[in-house]
């Protein structure tokens, strides 16, 4: 069966940015979220992002209107469910992830995609929640979505040829560039990029360069658009801090311990953009 209806479970930032995507390429949109008042922020940013895409000449003013009337925003689970391809943006947390997709199952048409946007978390162990492991993906999209052109499309164990295929041809009608990756921890990009940004908080924890410096060398010695401090406190510390645990306790391997710092900085509430102080100050 053809995608056509696209649920898409949290509005927060990748939530959004995930259905305005689907909704400018012509999918129907369900954005699910436990709360009005995160609905109203996530509508929010999709109305900025809308704008935005018109005022850069990417999306004309009537497109911008008919995607906004694409969107139906809704708390209830149920109305995620009728879709033909659910994908699940909540908190990087395993066992909530698993607790709603397992909700999900029960509501949802045997025909029904589920995909995870998760960074890190096994897309094996996520399915095995459900009566529908060979209909279980993992779609990682990067952030700010609308932006950013990688998806890595991520294989469980018992994910069939044709959800392969179904999921790979959708990333392309979203104007995607997807990429196929196998279930490891961390995927591709999070099992290079956050050893990178762990290793530069232990350059810091250990005094051997300021934050300034350790960014810096990275933007213009490696030609990186931002460094690995001020990339941590755009993701959030607490994201860095998990995607680590799951590293580290996926593969037991010492090398992917998280920095004492990271740990200490997250307990302290200094979560980086978000809170408003991370390794730097915003306003």
């Amino acid at each position: 069966m053809p995608i056509q209806k696209i649920g898409v479970l949290g509005a927060g930032q990748m939530g959004a940015g995930i259905a305005q995507v689907a909704a400018l390429a012509g999918f129907e949109v369900v954005m699910r979220d436990v709360e009005d008042r995160f609905l109203l922020k996530g509508l929010s940013a999709i109305d900025q992002g809308l704008a935005k895409a018109v005022e850069k000449g990417k999306a004309t003013d009537d497109a911008r209107r008919a995607a906004r009337g694409r969107i139906r925003p809704t708390t209830r689970l149920d109305e995620a469910a009728h879709c033909d391809l659910i994908i699940e943006a909540i908190p990087e947390d395993a066992a909530l992830k698993k607790q709603v997709f397992a909700e999900l199952d029960k509501k949802a048409a045997g025909h029904v995609i589920f995909a995870s946007n998760t960074s890190s978390i096994s897309i094996t162990e996520l399915a095995a929640a459900t009566s529908r492991p060979d209909r279980f993906i993992g779609l990682h999209f990067f952030n700010p979505v609308p932006v950013m052109k990688l998806v890595e499309v991520v294989r469980g164990l018992h994910t069939s040829d044709a959800t392969l295929k179904a999921c790979l041809e959708l990333c392309e009608r979203l104007g995607k560039t997807p990429v196929e990756v196998h279930d490891f921890p961390g995927f591709v990009s999070n099992r290079i990029l956050m050893p990178m940004v762990n290793e530069a908080v232990f350059a810091l924890q250990d005094g051997v360069a300021t934050k300034e410096a350790i960014d810096a060398v990275m933007k213009l010695g490696m030609n990186h658009p931002m460094g690995p401090l001020e990339l941590a406190d755009f993701i959030g510390l607490d994201t860095c801090l998990q995607i680590m645990e799951v590293l580290y306790h996926g593969f037991r391997d010492p090398k992917y311990r998280p920095a004492p710092l990271l740990r200490k900085m997250v307990s302290a509430g200094l979560l980086g953009r978000k809170s408003g102080r991370g390794f730097y100050e915003y306003k």
